[in-house]
């Protein structure tokens, strides 16, 4: 649909190209400018995330700087400066995995250096699971994107199971700041050097392995080909966990994935 932007956008955007974002799965509008960024996406009413979230991490974390915030005819406009650099997901890396795994561990260190005393937002299990619930009890649950595994024969028989399994089995927290969406496309890499992060949409304090179990799939899709892409036959994602420098909780991993499954 053709947006009139407010006044605010529309001065900082006035005679610049730009060309339109399709790597997402957010649903919004992505006009990428040469050095900013205009996500347009429905407003749902009081919606302080992103703002607040790019305020709280500038001097903290590489991430983009927040330039306007309008609402108008029920949708949202933020625009952002453009973290310039390239996805990690881009063939040129993958055909590197080892340099780009030293990497995605830098990444966390850094996300994990983030002081959360005074983060602003919170999103513990409790938090995200009842948000969980609010979908499958609305039916806003889209199936299409889990992984075939999760459902039918050697899974759970519906998203109702799978939530009440994850109501009942909620690990022990362990707070860090979280980016919330960590997977390849978010980490972005100029000459060598990690440039920036970026959708931060749903970032705050989380559970350390709500990164770790996204980071780690998205890992195993892209070089599996999952989206299209190159297969790299001989990758293995747990490679991130030597990296890192951890022995992985596969418990907690399986649960960060499945509780992902349901947004």
């Amino acid at each position: 649909m053709e947006h009139i932007l407010p006044l605010s956008v529309e001065k900082l955007t006035e005679g610049r190209s730009y060309t339109m974002d399709s790597t997402g799965m957010s649903g919004s509008e992505i006009r990428i400018y040469e050095d900013r960024v205009l996500k347009i996406e429905k407003a749902s009413g009081g919606e302080t995330d992103l703002p607040d979230m790019l305020r709280f991490l500038e001097g903290k974390l590489p991430a983009p700087r927040l330039l306007a915030c309008e609402e108008q005819d029920g949708f949202r406009y933020l625009l952002m400066t453009r973290i310039p650099g390239e996805m990690t997901c881009t063939e040129k890396w993958m055909d590197h995995s080892e340099e780009l795994l030293k990497l995605i561990a830098e990444a966390f260190r850094m996300l994990w250096q983030v002081e959360i005393s005074d983060c602003p937002r919170y999103l513990g299990p409790e938090v995200v699971l009842k948000r969980a619930r609010y979908y499958v009890e609305h039916d806003l649950f889209d199936p299409s994107g889990c992984d075939p595994a999760t459902f039918g024969p050697g899974g759970f028989a519906s998203p109702m199971e799978l939530l009440e399994w994850l109501e009942t089995h909620v690990p022990p927290m362990d707070p860090v700041f979280s980016h919330g969406d960590f997977c390849m496309p978010n980490l972005l890499i100029r000459n060598g050097k990690i440039s920036g992060f970026i959708d931060l949409g749903m970032s705050g304090v989380a559970d350390r392995y709500h990164d770790v179990a996204l980071m780690h799939r998205s890992l195993a899709y892209n070089f599996s080909g999952w989206y299209g892409g190159k297969v790299y036959p001989d990758f293995d994602a747990d490679r991130l966990f030597e990296y890192m420098g951890i022995r992985p909780d596969r418990e907690k991993l399986r649960y960060y994935k499945l509780l992902d499954e349901l947004f």
